[in-house]
C-alpha cells in the first residue's frame, strides 16, 4: 500500500468522523433549544448545518417550524418546499397545511390551493380541508367582503411587539408591548422569538380624532418580569381579566415537560392601581388558558385554550361568571367555530358578535380575523372572513370594535409596520356580509372527449327528489343555481344519448360551490327503443359498485349518487320496469348471505320508490345471496379481495 495514500485516507476518515461527531452534537444542542421553544437559537444552528450541505426530513421540518411559529411565514416557504419536494411520501399532512399557509403569505394562492388539495387527500376528514373543499372560490368572496374599513397607523407603536388592544371603558386603550424593559434587556428576552417579555401599557384616547397619548405602564401589581398580555374589562372598568405566564404569588409554574404556559388572571382597580390579582380556577399547569373576552353583560367569559377536549392547536371556549364571582364549567364553542388549526384572540362586541383570529378557516394567509353572528342559546353562525384591508397575507389578530362609533383596533405583523407586531386603528365604513348568499355553478362535459355540452338539461332537486329549478347549459357549457344555506340538494345533468349523472351537496357557508359534471354516452345510447328486456341498467349506465357497510343494509351516500341515475332513467322512460337483484360473495354462511342480500334489495327498492317518487309497481326484486356467482369463488375457494368484490353487486334488470 502506498504509505502517502494511507496517511491521506486515514486523515480524511478522521476528518469525516470529527465533522460527523461535531454535527451530531450541534444538532443535539439545536434540538434541545427547539424543544424548549427557543426557536431563534435552534434555527441559528440548524441553518449552519443545512448550509454545510446536510439534508434530512427532520431538519427541513424544524427550520420551517422555527419560522412558522414566529409568524415569519414567508421565510418558512423554502424549507417547507424542500420538505414537500424531497420527501413527498413521508411528509406529515400537517406540514402540507403549514406549507399551504406559508405560500399564502407570499401570495402564491394557486400553489397554496394545490397543496391544500394534497392535504385534503391525505386527511379526508380534517375540518380545515372540508372548509377548503366547500369554499374553493374564497378569494372571490373575500374580495366581495373587502373595502369595509379604512386603516390608520398609530404613532404609539414601537420597534418591538405591540398588540392586543382593548377598551377599558374609561376612555383609554390598553395594550401589550415588549418595549421598555430597561437597560439590562438581555435578561428579559423571551427565547421563543428573542423579543423582550410583554407588559401592559395604557394610553388616553383624546378628542374626536381619537389620538393616543404616550403609553404608560399599567399601575399596580399586574406587570411582572414575565409576559402579560390580552386584557378584557368590565363595563365599569373596575375589573380586568388578563393573560400572564404561569406566575402566581411570585412562583413560576411549568408543565411536566418544564414548559411555562399561559394562564388567566383577574384583578380589581383601587385608587388607580390594579390589586387583588387572582388566578382563575380552571387554569392548569398542563395546558394554556389565554386571551379573555367578556360579554357585554359581564356574565360570560370567552377565551382560547388547548385543554384536553380542544380540537386543534387552540380552541375557543366560554365559561359562565356567576353573581358571586365564581365560575361554571368551560364549554368548547364547537365545530362550527373551532378547527384543527388555531382559533384564538376572541372579542365579543356589545351586540354579541364574536370576532376572533383563525388560520383553520379559509383566509388570505396566517391568522385572519373572522366574525360569527349570535344565533341564540349561546350558539354562533358560521364564521365570515371580514376581508381586506384588516386581513392580509400575514398574521392579523386581536380585533376590537366600538360599535357605537364604528372605530376599533387590531394588530398585524404585515410589511410596513414599525416593529414585530403593530397596532392599527380603523373605522368601519360599510356593514359586513353576514348572511348566506350562495350559489352553485359548473361545467357539463362529455366524460370521454371533455367537450363542453351545450343545451344540456340541469335540474336542481331537494333531497327527496322534488324538482326545484331547471335550466340549460349556456354556449360555454355552464350552469348556475341560487341556493339556500344549510340545505341538502341534488344537481342532475341530462342530455339525449347520455346517461344522466348527479352530485349531492349540502350548503354550509357563504361561498360559491363549483360542481362540474361529466356525462357518459350510454352503450348504444339510452333511447327508449334501444333498452331491451334483460339488459342490466347498471351496465348501461356504467354505475359504480353500490357498496353497503359490513353487515348493514342502509343506503350509503356514495350509493345514493348511483341510485339517482337509476331514478333519472326511470323518470325519463315512464314505461320502464326493472327487477333489483342483490348479490353477495361466498364468505359467511349461505343462509346469512341470502338474508343479508334480501335486506339490501328491499332497501334499494324502498329508496327508488320513496326518494325517487317511482311507482312501486315498476320496481320489483329480491336477494340472491351467493347463488349467482360470476366466477369460481365458491365456498372454500381461495380468491383475492377483487375477485370476491366482483360478486358483491347489484343488478337492475329491465323487465319491460
Amino acid at each position: 500500500m502506498n504509505f502517502k495514500n494511507y496517511i491521506v485516507n486515514i486523515s480524511l476518515s478522521l476528518l469525516v468522523f470529527v465533522n460527523g461527531y461535531s454535527q451530531d452534537k450541534r444538532l443535539e444542542k439545536a434540538d434541545e433549544n427547539f424543544n424548549r421553544f427557543a426557536f431563534v437559537d435552534a434555527r441559528e444552528i440548524y441553518l449552519k448545518v443545512a448550509n454545510s450541505g446536510y439534508e434530512s426530513l427532520d431538519l427541513f421540518k424544524k427550520i420551517g417550524d422555527s419560522y412558522y411559529f414566529n409568524a415569519q411565514l414567508e421565510d418558512a416557504v423554502p424549507w417547507y418546499e424542500k420538505l414537500a419536494t424531497n420527501y413527498p411520501e413521508e411528509i406529515d399532512p400537517e406540514y402540507l397545511f403549514r406549507y399551504s399557509q406559508s405560500l399564502k403569505s407570499v401570495k402564491r394562492y394557486d400553489e397554496s390551493d394545490q397543496v391544500m388539495e394534497k392535504f385534503n387527500e391525505a386527511t379526508g376528514n380534517d375540518q380545515r380541508a372540508e372548509y377548503f373543499v366547500n369554499t374553493r372560490d374564497y378569494l372571490k368572496f373575500i374580495e366581495m367582503q373587502s373595502g369595509r374599513y379604512t386603516l390608520k397607523r398609530l404613532y404609539v407603536n414601537s420597534k418591538y411587539s405591540d398588540y392586543a388592544p382593548s377598551f377599558n371603558n374609561l376612555g383609554q386603550l390598553v395594550f401589550a408591548s415588549s418595549r421598555g424593559k430597561g437597560e439590562n434587556m438581555i435578561k428579559t428576552i423571551h427565547e421563543w422569538n428573542e423579543m423582550p417579555f410583554l407588559d401592559l401599557y395604557i394610553s388616553d384616547i383624546i378628542g374626536e380624532r381619537r389620538a393616543l397619548t404616550t403609553p404608560q405602564k399599567v399601575k399596580g401589581k399586574i406587570n411582572t418580569r414575565f409576559h402579560e398580555s390580552s386584557t378584557s374589562f368590565s363595563k365599569d372598568g373596575k375589573t380586568v381579566y388578563f393573560t400572564r405566564n404561569n406566575f402566581t404569588k411570585k412562583k413560576l409554574g411549568a408543565n411536566q415537560n418544564g414548559t411555562i404556559l399561559l394562564k388567566l388572571y383577574r384583578a380589581t382597580l383601587e385608587n388607580d392601581k390594579w390589586v387583588n390579582v387572582e388566578e382563575l380556577p380552571f387554569n392548569s399547569d398542563e395546558y394554556s388558558v389565554a386571551h379573555p373576552a367578556l360579554s357585554a353583560d359581564g356574565r360570560k367569559l370567552y377565551f382560547a385554550s388547548d385543554m384536553s377536549d380542544s380540537k386543534g392547536l387552540s380552541d375557543l371556549y366560554v365559561v359562565d361568571i356567576y353573581d358571586d364571582g365564581t365560575f361554571g364549567e368551560p364549554k368548547n364553542l364547537g365545530d362550527k367555530i373551532n378547527t384543527e388549526g388555531r382559533e384564538t384572540f376572541p372579542y365579543i362586541s356589545d351586540s354579541g358578535r364574536l370576532y376572533f383570529a383563525s388560520d383553520g378557516h379559509v383566509g388570505l394567509g396566517g391568522l385572519d380575523v373572522f366574525v360569527s353572528v349570535p344565533e341564540g342559546l349561546g350558539l354562533f353562525s358560521i364564521p365570515y372572513n371580514i376581508g381586506k384591508p384588516v386581513n392580509s397575507s400575514e398574521d392579523d389578530f386581536t380585533f376590537v370594535l366600538d360599535e357605537s362609533t364604528k372605530i376599533g383596533y387590531f394588530s398585524s405583523n404585515r410589511v410596513g409596520g414599525k416593529g414585530n407586531d403593530d397596532i392599527y386603528s380603523f373605522k368601519q365604513t360599510k356593514d359586513l356580509i353576514t348572511e348566506c348568499n350562495q350559489y352553485v355553478t359548473g361545467l357539463i362535459t362529455d366524460a370521454t372527449t371533455r367537450e363542453r355540452l351545450v343545451e344540456a338539461d340541469v335540474i336542481l332537486m331537494d333531497d327527496n327528489n322534488k324538482e326545484l329549478q331547471r335550466t340549460k347549459t349556456d354556449d360555454k357549457g355552464r350552469y348556475t343555481f341560487d341556493l339556500e344555506c344549510d340545505t341538502p340538494y341534488i344537481v342532475r345533468a341530462t342530455k339525449t344519448k347520455y346517461s344522466p349523472t348527479e352530485t349531492l351537496l349540502t350548503t354550509n357557508t357563504v361561498l360559491e360551490y363549483e360542481h362540474n359534471l361529466a356525462l357518459q354516452l350510454g352503450e348504444g345510447g339510452l333511447e327508449a327503443g334501444e333498452i331491451k328486456p334483460g339488459d342490466d341498467l347498471a351496465k348501461l349506465l356504467r354505475l359504480q359498485i353500490i357498496y353497503f357497510d359490513l353487515d348493514k343494509s342502509n343506503i350509503r351516500s356514495d350509493a345514493e349518487i348511483e341510485l339517482q341515475k337509476i331514478i333519472a332513467t326511470l323518470k325519463e322512460h315512464p314505461q320502464l320496469k326493472i327487477d333489483v337483484r342483490s348479490h353477495t360473495d361466498s364468505r359467511a354462511k349461505d343462509n346469512y348471505n341470502m338474508y343479508l342480500s334480501e335486506r339490501r334489495a328491499k332497501s334499494t327498492i324502498a329508496y327508488i320508490v320513496n326518494k325517487g317518487g317511482i311507482d312501486k309497481s315498476r320496481v320489483s326484486g329480491r336477494g340472491y345471496g351467493e347463488t349467482s356467482l360470476i366466477n369460481d369463488c365458491a365456498n372454500g375457494v381461495k380468491c383475492s379481495e377483487e375477485e370476491h368484490q366482483s360478486n358483491r353487486r347489484s343488478e337492475f334488470i329491465v323487465l319491460q
